[in-house]
């Protein structure tokens, strides 16, 4: 009975050991997925962490590439000098305008025929479109560059159409020139602009009128039934020698100009009209006025490029990122 006894307790016990040994081994698989699992985890942060690096390496590439560097601030700070001219341009004709009282009520009704209004136009054009390319370029506005390169291309084809009608049309241009110069004299009391214009194509070309010095009785003025004291005569500018004694200028030598046949009045004052002159100095400067033209074209249209170029790279970096 005692062995008996013995005899379970033994197989108890054994069974005791092996309860708690038999965990061991799912432990053990337990252990050997979880460092597999651990390993996989691992790898495939190894292939992420990679995958960043290429990443960024690719962006510090896009960030740090010194021609799209060169091409932003160069286009930032050629747009920043146009700037600083329409501005310069717009506050000319701003205050061209205020200094002739355009303003005024009299007067605003005939603003729309001033030719400061040119001037204030144009330098508004210029500083808006400039602006916008130089902001658009140092803040890389994707927006504001779009709107400075369609800007530039209508200004191009504007500029390319209004040369092939100039040189297409150029009879037409002659009596366009003709028409605008007859008014201007005919004004030329009136529109201080228009006299200033006047004065100085008569004063460089060394003209007077537009085909002829006698051109002058169109003006109500210089007309030969006038009552005042220049009629029959011509402005001061046509006159060969304006200055009396080398320093004081004479504004009555033109007096009487018109009263003179040609060859006395040609000792006196211009007898060629300034068309003739016009068209002999666009002549003389036809290869400066087509090498400044073909500049300024060749710069508006290696601006485009450039914006287009940074328009490319701006969308490049925002598909990275």
């Amino acid at each position: 009975m005692g062995f008996l006894r013995k005899f379970p307790v033994f197989w108890s016990r054994r069974d005791t050991t092996q309860n708690e040994t038999s965990p061991l081994i799912p432990k053990a698989k337990e252990d050997a997925e979880q460092l597999t699992h651990v390993s996989t985890e691992t790898h495939q942060e190894q292939i992420n962490s990679g995958q960043d690096q290429n990443r960024n390496a690719s962006k510090r590439t896009h960030d740090y590439s010194v021609m799209d560097c060169f091409l932003k601030y160069f286009l930032f700070l050629t747009n920043m000098v146009f700037t600083v001219l329409g501005l310069m341009v717009l506050g000319l004709g701003v205050w061209g305008l205020i200094s002739k009282e355009s303003f005024a009520q009299e007067k605003i009704g005939s603003i729309g025929t001033d030719p400061m209004l040119i001037t204030v136009t144009l330098g508004f054009v210029l500083t808006t479109l400039c602006l916008s390319g130089c902001v658009g370029a140092v803040r890389e506005n994707y927006c504001l560059l779009k709107l400075f390169s369609a800007a530039v291309l209508v200004l191009i084809t504007v500029q390319v159409v209004v040369a092939i009608m100039a040189y297409s049309l150029q009879g037409e241009i002659g009596s366009y020139l003709r028409s605008g110069m007859l008014v201007a004299m005919a004004r030329y009391q009136d529109d201080l602009d228009l006299r200033f214009i006047t004065d100085e194509i008569q004063t460089n070309l060394q003209c007077c009128g537009a085909d002829n010095y006698r051109d002058w009785e169109l003006n109500i003025y210089y007309n030969c039934s006038a009552p005042g004291v220049l009629a029959c005569g011509v402005p001061a500018t046509c006159c060969v020698d304006p200055l009396e004694n080398g320093t004081v200028w004479n504004s009555q030598c033109g007096v009487g100009a018109q009263r003179l046949d040609e060859f006395s009045a040609q000792s006196v004052i211009f007898l060629g009209g300034c068309l003739g002159g016009i068209s002999r100095w666009i002549y003389q400067h036809a290869g400066l006025i087509g090498t400044v033209g073909i500049v300024i074209l060749g710069v508006q249209i290696l601006t485009l490029l450039i914006t287009t170029r940074l328009l490319e790279s701006i969308q490049w970096h925002k598909a990275v990122l």
